[in-house]
């Protein structure tokens, strides 16, 4: 999802190389969400809508406040 190589899944995720290699066969639902989030904001114009514009917000710092 992320790359072929296990630097470039690093790289996306902002983790060292290191850490990558050491995961387990299966990924924790930490680890999952992470990878997810990463490809979400690679790919963004393929998001539905209101999520889309979720992520958008986030990569740009302008979340909005929810009361």
């Amino acid at each position: 999802m992320l790359g072929g190589s296990t630097r470039e899944v690093a790289a996306a995720l902002g983790v060292s190389y290191q850490a990558v290699d050491k995961w387990p066969e299966v990924l924790s639902d930490k680890i999952a969400d992470r990878v997810l989030a990463a490809w979400a904001r690679r790919n963004v114009e393929g998001l539905p809508p209101p999520f889309a514009k979720s992520v958008s917000q986030t990569q740009t710092g302008q979340e909005e406040a929810h009361g």
